[in-house]
């Protein structure tokens, strides 16, 4: 939903309890008033129409344009005149005064604010010397308008602001302001810092810094940079394009004054903008000619930044994954090895964000027989899941992975057919299957599970690449010794999340 109101032409000035209206000089402006000012200390000459020796938040109480908690106030410039009327109005004495030079009111002035809007968002600003002071300030200008637009608030979206130049700089956290007034007085006190525009850097440092739980982000929110860059970046920005892809965060990329052909030559790679994005759709990019006039690219940014189902960044293979384990119990192994299997398992699935809107976690056992450790709903914290799988007890017996691969297809990954996360099987082994294990892979496969099979010391190398997925040597793995699973954790992982990615292209 969104509220339209007519839209500020400009963001406001933030200015002080104690700003007179003598200290604007324009004939028009929008500005903005903080909050928690002592009413008893304003100084209000006149009514309606009042001296510009008055304080201005003080004479937009005295009126009602706004309460003490602050906000957006219009001043108009009026001549002077005589005979300052004394009136009590919301909290607030006015004075008499017999005589001043200039005058000025005041009125409210809407925005357009979307409401229902949730995201957890920073915005990276250029602050290189390719800006300019100048140009700098043209941006913070824009991004104040883009702020003040969005409705920030406890329950609606929380920002950030981030600089690039030579060094990353977070400026301040999603969990520092929560008003707009708040965020505009912090965004007119930047300053310009000047250098390279690194804003590959800083796009990486931003994904893996900014977006955590004691800097404010909120769980089920979508995460959100929107990069500034005039001109071109200074550095590579497909890999933390790639980067912020895999942390959940939906990158959105604004340009301005792109390269002219002669400028080309000096660019790093021309395609930066669309290997940067959270998707190559046109939806993610954004594009205006300079930083003069923006006002009219506010909205449709913000539409964009509001727009929930368009995010398809927010899933990731961290969060968006149903990984289940199938690990050998059989006599072979014994039980100080079986120990590092589940040791094995634990060092994966404590890698994933599980919870009942996360990644879900799974575990079966066999010999001869199977059994059902966990199911993916038994579970939904991290600790719970790492807890049943240190206790999960040796069975001993055969080997039959081929009807334990049936027996998880059936039972564990049936029930969870209309899961959104995408499903993965990690099946741990020491030695030869007694059953075929060619078929009940295959049948996982077609079922849109992705197998990695690990194997150790006995287990043949044709049955892991019989079950592993293809490509096979990226999806099955061996080690003579138990305790060279612990290299292996690295690679399974960056397997699950690289066919994760490539899976929602």
């Amino acid at each position: 939903m969104v509220i339209t109101f007519s839209p500020f032409s400009s963001v406001p000035i933030a200015i002080t309890c104690f700003t007179r209206g003598l200290d604007i000089r324009k004939e028009k402006a929008d500005v903005l008033c903080p909050g928690g000012c002592p009413l008893e200390e304003f100084s209000v000459f006149g009514h309606i129409v009042y001296a510009s020796v008055s304080s201005i938040c003080g004479a937009a109480v005295h009126r009602g344009v706004i309460g003490n908690s602050g906000g957006p106030v219009r001043i108009y410039s009026l001549p002077g005149r005589e005979n300052y009327s004394s009136v009590v109005a919301n909290g607030i004495q006015s004075q008499t005064l017999s005589r001043w030079s200039t005058s000025f009111t005041v009125t409210s002035r809407f925005v357009w604010v979307f409401t229902d809007c949730k995201a957890d968002i920073a915005f990276l600003i250029d602050g290189s010397f390719n800006i300019g002071q100048r140009r700098f300030n043209l941006q913070k200008n824009f991004v104040g308008k883009v702020a003040l637009m969005l409705g920030i608030g406890t329950e609606g979206p929380h920002v950030g602001l981030v600089q690039a130049s030579e060094h990353p700089k977070i400026e301040f956290y999603l969990n520092n302001f929560t008003s707009a007034k708040d965020v505009l007085f912090a965004i007119k006190e930047v300053g310009f810092r000047g250098g390279n525009s690194n804003t590959g850097k800083a796009l990486k440092h931003t994904a893996q810094k900014f977006f955590t739980a004691d800097t404010g982000v909120r769980k089920g929110i979508p995460k959100v940079v929107v990069v500034f860059i005039d001109g071109w970046p200074s550095d590579d920005i497909e890999e933390a394009g790639i980067v912020a892809r895999e942390f959940g965060v939906n990158v959105f990329i604004v340009s301005v004054a792109k390269p002219i052909p002669e400028e080309l030559g000096m660019v790093q790679d021309v395609a930066f903008v669309d290997k940067a994005v959270c998707r190559n759709n046109g939806f993610f990019s954004y594009h205006m000619p300079n930083w003069f006039g923006t006002t009219k690219y506010v909205k449709p940014l913000v539409q964009k930044l509001c727009t929930h189902e368009q995010m398809m960044c927010s899933k990731t293979c961290y969060n968006s994954v149903n990984i289940a384990f199938l690990i050998d119990g059989s006599s072979s192994v014994g039980e100080s090895n079986f120990r590092l299997m589940l040791e094995f398992v634990s060092n994966i699935a404590k890698t994933f964000e599980i919870s009942d809107i996360g990644a879900k976690i799974a575990a079966v056992q066999f010999t001869y027989d199977q059994r059902r450790e966990f199911s993916f709903t038994d579970y939904s914290t991290k600790e719970n899941v790492l807890a049943v799988i240190r206790n999960i007890r040796y069975m001993s017996g055969g080997t039959a992975t081929g009807d334990a691969i049936s027996f998880t297809v059936r039972n564990v990954f049936g029930p969870m057919r209309d899961s959104p996360n995408k499903n993965f099987l990690v099946i741990v082994t020491d030695g030869q299957s007694y059953d075929d294990v060619r078929g009940p892979a295959a049948a996982a496969h077609d079922a849109g599970i992705t197998i990695f099979s690990v194997g150790v010391a006995w287990a043949p190398l044709d049955d892991l690449k019989d079950m592993a997925s293809k490509p096979k040597e990226s999806h099955a793995f061996f080690t003579r010794e138990f305790t060279g699973l612990e290299p292996i954790v690295s690679d399974v992982i960056r397997g699950i999340c690289r066919d994760f990615l490539e899976s929602q292209q």
